[in-house]
């Protein structure tokens, strides 16, 4: 007789036994991986391809590597977007270690779940799905399943051969909450660092005024001009002869001016641009200050700046407010102030403004009225900066720009501390966030506001050379420019 006549070749008793004896190989032999099955987002009903999906589960498993003398063979390949790693392992672990600690689980995660896709089976492990390996700090993904190897000894099979490929990320979503497994990932896609704000100090600033003297209060804009390709000149002639000089006023008079000496006494104005296609055109003309002695409107040139045929006219008014200056220019402004200011004392027209903004402070505050009838400086008042700014976002839920309407999705979140920028990484942009608006979380509904954004348009992706090739490409044959074969 062949075969040992002590075994009964298949009994229960004796496939346990085997079973037994490699799952302590395993145990001794083997290096401990994370598996991670992979959840269905969602698929494309036509040609079934998988459109989205997510890992957020780990499961600890003994494995052999079978892979002795290292990773695979010509698994470094050279193609025309670079060099791609197609590193290669091949992994065994226990059938039924994976029944009894894994598949359950993922029984529980199927139902507990029922509108996504989640699960295809869980009986077994399935291609799709990944392997965090520890010590290459890698993740591969199981391209193919042995369930037969070696061939049913004993009646039984007893493992499962997993071949293992490098994982190429395509903007999967992956919070396993296990940080060495997450953050193999956190930079990996075209990555942009949101740096967010909860307050910031409000600005503020002072009038000065000339009662009793007449200045430019207003400048009319009757004609906007084209092609302008820059900011143009604007020029406010003088006041005409006779006019009162500041040696003749008495300075006690001037209420809450401000180095007045340090003027002349012709009123300045700026231009503002606005873009119109491709070119530019006069939006407004704001006072920088109004002049003194003003008996008649001066005429106004506007000169310069490319383009031409900008008309406007010059509206006076006696005791405006002659100019504002900022004495505490605040901080983490993303957009503009407003500007609010108090009317008159005892009547009169109540003067506005406008702000700009320089890295986040307030640089000066120009007139778009300067009003008339303020015998006294009044009360300014500045907006305070964006206060918003609380909770904690999640890792892969989407966040979206209050202004912009732009989604993300989030992949790490560090709050140092209260007056210190925070950093929300976000990936998979549907656009390019404005700064001074709300990022709001959708799950967390925590939200702080954008002061700036570093985009990584390079992306860390080592696969993705394609702008270098075009790059190099273009000075041999450039259609941008023109037809380098000719035309016909």
């Amino acid at each position: 007789m062949a075969l040992n006549p002590y075994f009964l070749q298949g009994s229960s008793g004796e496939q346990g036994l085997v079973q037994d004896l490699i799952n302590e190989q395993l145990k001794i032999y083997g290096i401990e991986v994370y598996y991670l099955p992979r959840k269905l987002l969602k698929t494309d009903g036509i040609l079934n391809e998988v459109e989205s999906s997510k890992f957020d589960s780990s499961f600890p498993v003994e494995a052999y590597l079978n892979n002795y003398d290292g990773y695979a063979p010509d698994s470094d390949i050279m193609t025309k977007f670079g060099l791609r790693l197609k590193n290669e392992i091949s992994l065994v672990i226990s059938k039924e270690r994976f029944e009894e600690s894994i598949s359950p689980y993922l029984a529980e995660i199927a139902a507990a779940s029922p509108e996504t896709e989640d699960l295809v089976f869980i009986s077994r492990p399935k291609e799709g799905d990944l392997i965090y390996f520890p010590l290459g700090e890698r993740i591969f993904e199981i391209k193919r399943v042995e369930v037969e190897k070696p061939f049913y000894q004993l009646g039984k099979n007893y493992v499962y051969e997993l071949s293992c490929e490098l994982f190429e990320y395509e903007d999967e979503e992956i919070d396993t909450g296990i940080s060495e497994i997450d953050e193999v990932l956190e930079d990996v896609g075209y990555i942009t660092d949101l740096k967010l704000v909860s307050f910031g100090g409000t600005a503020e600033c002072v009038a000065s005024v000339v009662p009793e003297f007449s200045g430019v209060t207003k400048v009319v804009l009757l004609n906007d001009g084209y092609n302008y390709t820059g900011i143009p000149t604007v020029i406010i002639s003088p006041p005409g002869s006779g006019s009162p000089l500041f040696s003749d006023v008495d300075t006690s008079s001037l209420s809450g001016a401000i180095g007045l000496d340090e003027y002349s006494l012709t009123a300045r104005g700026v231009a503002i641009t606005t873009s119109v296609g491709d070119a530019l055109s006069i939006k407004e003309i704001v006072i920088t200050n109004t002049g003194y002695g003003y008996t008649q409107p001066p005429t106004i040139s506007i000169v310069g700046g490319g383009g031409t045929g900008a008309i406007a006219t010059c509206v006076i008014s006696e005791s405006p407010i002659y100019e504002i200056n900022v004495t505490d220019k605040g901080d983490r402004y993303f957009i503009p102030p407003t500007i609010t200011i108090d009317p008159p004392v005892g009547g009169g027209v109540t003067a506005t403004a406008i702000s700009r903004i320089v890295n986040g402070r307030v640089s000066e505050v120009l007139l778009t009225n300067a009003g008339s009838g303020y015998t006294s400086a009044p009360n300014i008042t500045v907006s305070a900066p964006p206060s918003v700014g609380f909770g904690t976002y999640i890792v892969s839920e989407t966040v979206t720009g209050s202004l912009s309407g732009v989604t993300a999705e989030v992949k790490s979140w560090t709050n140092p501390g209260q007056d210190i920028d925070k950093i929300l990484r976000v990936s998979i942009n549907s656009g390019t966030f404005s700064e001074g608006e709300n990022i709001v979380g959708s799950s967390s509904s925590a939200i702080y506001t954008l002061k700036s954004y570093d985009l990584d348009t390079s992306s860390s992706d080592q696969y993705s050379d394609n702008d270098d090739f075009e790059i190099e490409a273009d000075k041999i044959l450039d259609f941008t420019e023109s037809n380098p074969f000719g035309t016909y």
